[in-house]
């Protein structure tokens, strides 16, 4: 980090009367996400508790996507390695890890799993990003998605068995939909998530990123990831049967939402990527409904 330099979620002068519950919420409400939604249906300490996972998600990935060059994102992402260490010792500094230890200490929200999502960003501070085999992405799935139902698993109060599952599951089926409604901007970007080994089964040739999506082959390879994705959500929805609905509602919602935009892609196709898909709030509205979760 930039000698100086204020990381996301630290107080600066004049702010340390701020109320760490508000930040948290300011973070999640700023970013419109659809997180938001199936959060409104939790208990008050648990939807607090949500709020401090988002955060800490949010603000980690934003040491990734804002300018500045790998070394200096590095250093960033060691502050919050040392900022979770003092959360865990009980001596936070930050607004988001304030708002953070309760949760820890109510909610036995594992250590490793927020490490997790740091190693997973660490990923995304290289100029080049690359995933050479299927197993390299479902590795970086399970850090920057699976992670992050695993500490949720544990603020919603759902068992671990197959709580712990359902994380990784949806996790992988939520990331790969990720990656796919933005793959043209991630290339653009200088990321492609998509794997070479993959490409290289459906014949994509060798070409530069701002290029790659438009080769022969390179849609097929899409559409692979897209079924793995659509298994996915069908394997996380025969776990969720084993629950009882009030446990799953965030779950669910949150389910439903990707997998609308998986669908919506899907219609779209893997050609037409120059066509982004993104949900608005009356979609969401609409599934939220269509769930009984409104």
């Amino acid at each position: 980090m930039a000698e100086g330099r204020r990381t996301a979620g630290s107080a600066a002068p004049g702010e340390r009367a701020t109320e760490p519950w508000t930040h948290v919420h300011r973070v999640v409400a700023r970013s419109g996400t659809s997180f938001l939604w199936g959060m409104r249906v939790l208990p008050a300490e648990r939807r607090r508790a949500m709020y401090a996972i988002y955060a800490f998600c949010r603000e980690v990935d934003d040491v990734a996507d804002e300018p500045g060059d790998s070394a200096e994102k590095k250093r960033g992402l060691a502050a919050w390695r040392e900022e979770i260490a003092r959360l865990y010792a009980g001596e936070p500094r930050w607004l988001t890890t304030r708002a953070l230890l309760q949760p820890v200490q109510r909610y036995d929200l594992p250590r490793e799993e927020f490490l997790a999502v740091i190693d997973g960003v660490e990923t995304d501070t290289v100029p080049a990003v690359r995933m050479g085999t299927l197993d390299d992405l479902l590795r970086y799935c399970r850090r920057v998605a699976g992670a992050v139902g695993m500490l949720s698993i544990h603020a919603f109060g759902v068992p671990r068995d197959p709580g712990y599952q359902i994380a990784e599951t949806l996790g992988n089926a939520v990331q790969l939909t990720n990656i796919l409604r933005d793959v043209k901007e991630d290339a653009a970007n200088g990321r492609l998530y998509v794997p070479l080994d993959l490409m290289r089964r459906h014949g994509v040739p060798e070409s530069p990123l701002s290029e790659v999506c438009d080769q022969p082959g390179f849609a097929a390879a899409c559409a692979e990831l897209a079924g793995m994705a659509r298994d996915h959500y069908a394997g996380t929805e025969r776990l969720l049967a084993r629950l009882g609905r009030r446990q799953i509602r965030p779950i669910v919602l949150m389910m439903a939402v990707y997998r609308e935009t998986l669908r919506l892609l899907e219609d779209r196709g893997w050609t037409r990527m120059d066509r982004p898909v993104r949900l608005g709030r009356a979609r969401k509205l609409w599934v939220a409904l269509r769930y009984g979760l409104l």
